[in-house]
């Protein structure tokens, strides 16, 4: 038995979904435990892209998927994914996704409070992608949230519902001077969405408990990226929920002590989508290469993301977090055409030295980076399967990365397919 959590190291889009889903073929379970549909995973099988914001990836390998109950689930949202997919050849039936009866329902009025808090903002805005997910995480916070085993019961479900509707409506007229919901029609609409998805909800902690006790194989799946991580990220500029490893024990009902191993998943450079201080973001001509060949763009927002160097002071602040055992470098690929290529190995600030993430973002935002340079490879490397194999300068930055970072590489990805990667430590 070998229980896995899969994490990202950077600000999330590091390429989860397609490590899940390398992963997945050993594993007889995949759960999700944290974050909402405004992340997105993209699986590239035999030429053909899947994209999934609130399936775990694990549903294209024929896996049996678990929506736990740390995730805040946008029920609209899940049936269109559960339809698409469907409509693909992939079996969504209850049996092959099972959904938390503790996990928070996105209500609209949470989308309508999201996207209000950001017009209001105006130049300080967070940068939020207006899908309730802070809203609903808030309510859960602060005890007034609906969760899905309310649909069970649909009378309290209605009397929840307009009692926090009178106070969601006042908010929403006298605070932001935003149009009112109809409290009615959005009782109405979800009584028609729950009918759909009571074959779905069930206890999810007791059912992966029950597969760990037979010796089952399990990932947990994460969404963004430990610098997103509410507690730990460049806060504010973060998520609403803990992206680290340690909530998938809280967000998925398991014990720490049927966890085995933490995959650190890091691009070959860094990105960031949305707001926030990013030290080694490129401006010049070879940010906007990188960005180009990636394909950076977001897979639920379509944002484009910004780009660059490798940052080994957030890694290193990952593998910490996180207790790393493995790394999966992905995209290394998109590095193929430079002719040199950077590491930042720490920060200078008001002339001193800074090896540890900061955590003031006035101090993150006037920090510079301090690089480490190597030479590039200059070649296609997208058909290589063996580390042996690959150009001599990209072994070495490989090397590299895993001396500074104090961690095993056991996964590189060299392109998007399933097939273009490189398993140097078998982790199942």
């Amino acid at each position: 038995m070998s229980n896995i959590v899969i994490v990202g190291t950077q600000w999330g889009d590091e390429g989860k979904g397609k490590v899940v889903d390398l992963l997945a073929e050993k594993a007889d379970h995949v759960v999700r435990f944290q974050g909402g549909n405004n992340a997105g995973h993209t699986m590239i099988v035999e030429g053909e892209q899947f994209i999934s914001h609130l399936i775990p990836s694990g549903i294209i390998q024929k896996k049996v998927c678990y929506i736990g109950n740390g995730v805040v689930v946008d029920p609209t949202v899940l049936l269109e994914e559960i339809d698409t997919l469907s409509s693909r050849g992939i079996d969504l039936s209850p049996k092959m996704l099972r959904l938390s009866e503790k996990a928070h329902v996105i209500m609209p009025y949470h989308k309508s409070i999201d996207n209000a808090r950001e017009l209001k903002k105006g130049d300080k805005k967070i940068g939020t992608t207006g899908r309730g997910i802070g809203p609903c995480y808030e309510d859960k916070a602060t005890r007034r949230g609906i969760r899905f085993c309310d649909f069970k019961e649909m009378d309290l479900f209605k009397e929840k519902v307009r009692s926090i509707m009178e106070e969601k409506n006042f908010y929403l007229e006298k605070f932001f001077g935003t149009d009112t919901l109809d409290t009615e029609a959005i009782i109405d609409e979800y009584v028609e969405i729950a009918k759909k998805l009571l074959p779905y909800i069930t206890d999810t902690s007791v059912e992966v408990g029950d597969g760990i006790k037979k010796g089952d194989n399990v990932l947990f799946e994460g969404a963004q990226g430990t610098h997103l991580d509410i507690e730990h990220g460049t806060y504010p500029y973060v998520t609403s929920s803990s992206t680290v490893s340690g909530n998938a024990c809280c967000g998925s009902g398991v014990g720490p002590k049927d966890i085995h191993g933490v995959v650190g998943i890091v691009k070959a450079y860094t990105t960031r989508v949305g707001e926030g201080p990013f030290v080694t973001e490129l401006f010049d001509e070879i940010g906007t290469a990188i960005q180009k060949k990636g394909a950076e763009f977001g897979a639920t927002t379509g944002r484009k993301r910004r780009c660059g160097w490798f940052d080994m002071v957030i890694l290193r602040n990952s593998a910490r977090l996180n207790g790393l055992t493995d790394l999966a470098i992905t995209k290394l690929d998109v590095l193929d055409d430079l002719k040199e290529i950077k590491i930042c190995t720490s920060y200078k600030y008001n002339g001193e030295s800074i090896e540890n993430f900061p955590a003031s973002i006035k101090t993150l935002e006037n920090c510079e980076p301090v690089y480490e340079t190597m030479p590039g490879w200059e070649e296609d490397i997208t058909g290589v399967r063996k580390f042996e194999d690959l150009p001599e300068n990209a072994q070495k930055y490989l090397k590299r990365l895993e001396e500074l970072s104090e961690t095993r590489i056991s996964i590189v990805s060299v392109g998007p397919d399933r097939e273009e990667t490189m398993v140097l430590n078998d982790l199942m």
